[in-house]
């Protein structure tokens, strides 16, 4: 029905058209290209070859028929006309064709691309799962651990013992905080039905945000920022990339092993804000550096029981990014890592949701 409804309408408009070109300057060359592009037309729109190869034929025959003497009669015997009409028909026919075959290799290479990125979800989803596993037991073990050597020698420990050992299920907590708020945000943006809502921010508020949520969770942490002094805005969740600015600085404290302040900087390039962070500890280890936001554990050789690791974080970061129609890198400098996300700036005019 649906290819019925649009060959019919296309050969009348064809038809309306062919009728006021011929009336306007009596060229059947410009009638015969008309039915041409209606042909093209419903191949384009329309499923399978059948529509467009029967519309070939219409063509031609409106041709002949209505607007090649004698008029309303059918006629391929006058001289020259068998050619024409035989190479119209064959170009119809053809394009026709043609159109049809690129349309279905198109539908192949979407099926195709579409069948490659569930398999990539799915490898995602298999490297979180390893993460989470990782990620929930270390610190999981150290409160377990911890308490139980506060509960079994609260009566021979000191002081600064105990607040030690609080101190640490007070941190590990904490940590577990975050990572429950990173699975809650990527749930959230990879559902279908949730997609991000962008609004045009200050950039200057977001970064001092973020750096204020973090240094409240990690007072004793040193930071460096350099923004741009110009008045920026930019599209964007807010909430989310300060997630993602936390999580960045929350890895380059922990993993960073650097005694120098890690910088934050901010500039604008080629229409797109760009953040860095960058810390001057002992970088990333080649082997680790391709798959780093595949959300993996820090290390394949590392034990469940091992610091903290940086696998969800980062990976919650690419999604954020990614969904935000940005990128995000990992690379080494010759004093550390450098973790580099850019984000289109808005531009005039447009409202972005």
């Amino acid at each position: 029905m649906k290819n019925l409804i649009i060959t019919i309408i296309s050969m009348a408009m064809a038809t309306a058209l062919a009728v006021l070109f011929f009336y306007l300057g009596n060229n059947t060359t410009s009638v015969a290209i008309v039915y041409i592009l209606a042909v093209v037309f419903i191949a384009r729109y329309t499923d399978g070859y059948l529509p467009g190869i029967v519309a070939s034929f219409i063509g031609v025959i409106c041709v002949n028929y209505v607007f090649t003497y004698p008029f309303m009669k059918l006629n391929f015997t006058m001289a020259g006309y068998p050619v024409t009409f035989l190479g119209m028909i064959i170009i119809s026919t053809l394009i026709s064709t043609m159109t049809s075959h690129l349309k279905l290799q198109s539908k192949i290479i979407n099926e195709r691309e579409k069948l490659l990125m569930e398999a990539e979800k799915e490898t995602m989803r298999a490297n979180l799962l390893r993460a989470i596993s990782h990620d929930l037991r270390t610190p999981l073990t150290g409160i377990i651990g911890t308490s139980s050597a506060y509960l079994e020698n609260q009566n021979s420990l000191s002081e600064n013992e105990k607040r030690a050992l609080i101190q640490n299920i007070y941190d590990d907590s904490n940590w577990l905080l975050n990572m429950v708020e990173n699975l809650l945000t990527i749930t959230r943006i990879r559902t279908d039905d949730t997609p991000i809502h962008k609004t045009s921010e200050l950039l200057e508020e977001v970064v001092s945000e973020a750096v204020q949520r973090f240094r409240k969770r990690i007072p004793q942490a040193q930071i460096r920022v350099s923004i741009p002094e110009d008045f920026v805005m930019i599209a964007m969740d807010a909430t989310l990339i300060e997630q993602v600015l936390i999580n960045l600085l929350e890895n380059a404290y922990y993993h960073g092993s650097s005694s120098t302040p890690t910088d934050l900087k901010v500039y604008l390039q080629n229409q797109r804000a760009y953040f860095q962070v960058i810390d001057y500890g002992k970088g990333i280890s080649e082997e680790q550096l391709p798959h780093i936001f595949d959300g993996s554990p820090a290390s394949p050789s590392q034990s469940g029981d091992s610091r903290k690791g940086m696998g969800i974080g980062l990976s919650i970061c690419k999604t954020i990014i990614t969904a935000h129609g940005g990128e995000i890198k990992a690379e080494n400098h010759e004093n550390g890592a450098r973790f580099t996300f850019w984000l289109p700036l808005k531009k005039e005019g447009k409202d972005e949701s």
